[in-house]
């Protein structure tokens, strides 16, 4: 078997072409190709004599990428600086694959720019993976924040939105209202209808609490176990009762059956409830503790009761 003459440029263009990697080259001065693989009529369907010059390449280039790419690449090849760019182009057909273009700067004996030389490379499959990782990545994040069971917001969440809420009060003078409640004797209903009807029953009085809190700003969180929490920015003292009282009507009327509560037949809330339009002196978790001990007042003073004073 004979040795291939590597002194033939010949070979060198048999080598070239025979990768997945599509090769190229444009002059400086005239912004023509001199050469582009016959690799990207297969990739793209564009003929390779109809990629004349690198207005061809532009013009191929999805709108939301062209203009930062071209900018890039343009301003690098003048500085004289290999580089690489990320792009969606076109294809004959109308679609849209991702490219990544490796470009090598060839300069003259004066050290002008003379020509560029790269590599172009389908990375749709990688951009696809990355696309699918950063998906999981949201979503990941958003179950971080999000109660497993219920679905609505966790302990976590509450905390973020209580800080946000509670410096966005301070900074207007604006009223901020906390809702505090608790399912009755929810141990009992665990024990006598079990555990997972008792999940089943958390999951629906998420939902009932969602449904009366209606504005677009106000927000639920299990706060744990048996015990949720409603934020009400913007909402007065007045505002805040109507809202517990209607949650606790809607819990009332969908008539779950409790045939262990000491308190009646059906499940019910207990409930305390809270309004400060709170100074750079106040601390948030410091008024969390005085409408949680408004919810303990409203288990004391018989439970099935929205509680809205100490």
């Amino acid at each position: 078997m004979s040795t291939p003459n590597t002194d033939d440029p010949a070979v060198y263009k048999t080598l070239l072409e025979s990768t997945k990697a599509i090769p190229w080259k444009i002059d400086w001065k005239t912004m023509t190709f001199a050469y582009i693989g016959p690799q990207i009529e297969a990739l793209l369907g564009w003929s390779q004599d109809s990629w004349v010059s690198a207005q061809d390449w532009a013009a191929r280039m999805h709108p939301d990428d062209k203009a930062r790419v071209v900018d890039f690449c343009v301003a690098q090849s003048r500085s004289g600086n290999d580089h690489e760019a990320d792009y969606r182009a076109l294809t004959k057909d109308g679609q849209y694959i991702w490219i990544r273009d490796v470009v090598h700067v060839v300069r003259d004996a004066a050290g002008e720019v003379e020509s560029l030389i790269g590599f172009m490379f389908d990375i749709s499959e990688r951009k696809k993976n990355e696309e699918q990782l950063l998906k999981l990545q949201k979503e990941l994040e958003e179950l971080s924040f999000k109660d497993g069971l219920t679905g609505v917001a966790n302990r976590r969440m509450f905390d973020s939105v209580l800080s946000v809420e509670w410096a966005t009060a301070q900074r207007h003078g604006s009223p901020l209202s906390l809702i505090m409640c608790d399912i009755d004797y929810f141990k009992q209903y665990n024990d006598h209808y079990g555990h997972l009807q008792g999940d089943e029953c958390l999951k629906r009085v998420a939902r009932l609490l969602a449904s009366g809190a209606v504005r677009a700003r106000d927000f639920l969180a299990r706060f744990g176990g048996e015990e949720f929490v409603l934020i009400l920015p913007n909402t007065d003292a007045e505002s805040a009762q109507v809202v517990a009282h209607r949650c606790r009507e809607l819990v009332l009327q969908e008539q779950i059956p409790h045939a262990n509560s000491p308190g009646g037949r059906i499940l019910s809330l207990s409930m305390g409830v809270g309004t400060m339009v709170p100074t750079h002196q106040d601390q948030a978790m410091a008024f969390v503790g005085q409408v949680d001990q408004r919810l303990y007042q409203a288990k004391l003073r018989g439970r099935d009761c929205v509680v809205n004073d100490g």
